[in-house]
């Protein structure tokens, strides 16, 4: 049976709402991204967060960012590198610590945003970020865009590198999501959806253009902060069950 890791953002605040739909989503996935609080999300949601992925068995993964809660850390910041990197390492601890407080353990850290982005474009930013979590906690595996440099460098400082592939983003390579701000960027169709983890799962990828390209993915991520996202984390397990693909963390 081929297995498949299906993760999801989580943790985080949505405008107008009471709350999230982390409790709805986390039956249907393997491993979650925690917002730390410096996107989105506070202790009290954080906490929330760890033990529901506790009660439903999903491996738990810190999601650090710059320190931007008004644009939702989806803008690049120029800040000084040494006090980025001590943010990002204050982000990924109290997450870790959290986490281990309840008795579970901390299994990966994926950036989020514009972070997530940046380390994709400027090695040497990837470099000091995997540095970083390897001084943390070697165990831990870093969530990045499949076939990026990010992976590269995972593999030459010797951590584990998850290949990533967005079941609701378009691409315009390989290696680069389609910005959010163009036409056809996001993907809210279901059909189109599922045609996209389908082509995932036979390690294709469409790109915008129409040109398909070779593409090896572990992870499959969702996006947790809408309100389609309840359906569409239900739909893509049931797709994934009728294809005889179980859902599974990397480990």
């Amino acid at each position: 049976m081929k297995k498949i890791d299906l993760n999801c953002d989580m943790g985080e605040n949505i405008p107008g709402e009471k709350s999230n739909f982390d409790e709805e989503i986390m039956p249907f996935i393997s491993s979650c991204n925690i917002a730390c609080g410096f996107h989105s999300g506070h202790p009290k949601l954080i906490e929330r967060t760890i033990k529901l992925a506790i009660a439903h068995q999903v491996k738990i993964g810190a999601h650090p960012s710059y320190n931007d809660r008004e644009n939702f850390g989806r803008i690049s910041l120029q800040i000084d590198r040494d006090v980025l990197m001590a943010e990002i390492r204050y982000q990924i601890c109290a997450l870790k610590g959290m986490t281990e407080s309840f008795g579970a353990v901390l299994h990966h850290v994926k950036p989020h945003g514009a972070l997530y982005n940046d380390m994709v474009e400027d090695r040497v930013l990837a470099e000091d970020f995997v540095k970083l979590v390897k001084e943390i906690d070697p165990n831990l595996k870093v969530y990045t865009l499949a076939h990026s440099q990010v992976m590269e460098v995972c593999a030459k400082l010797g951590i584990i590198g998850v290949n990533e592939g967005f079941a609701d983003r378009r691409y315009d390579e390989l290696n680069k999501l389609r910005n959010r701000t163009l036409p056809g960027a996001v993907l809210h169709n279901l059909n189109e959806v599922l045609d996209q983890v389908e082509l995932f799962l036979e390690q294709k990828v469409q790109l915008y253009s129409g040109k398909i390209e070779a593409v090896k993915i572990d992870s499959i991520c969702l996006h947790g902060d809408t309100r389609g996202a309840v359906e569409l984390s239900k739909n893509i397990s049931q797709f994934l069950s009728e294809k005889n693909v179980e859902i599974a963390a990397v480990i």
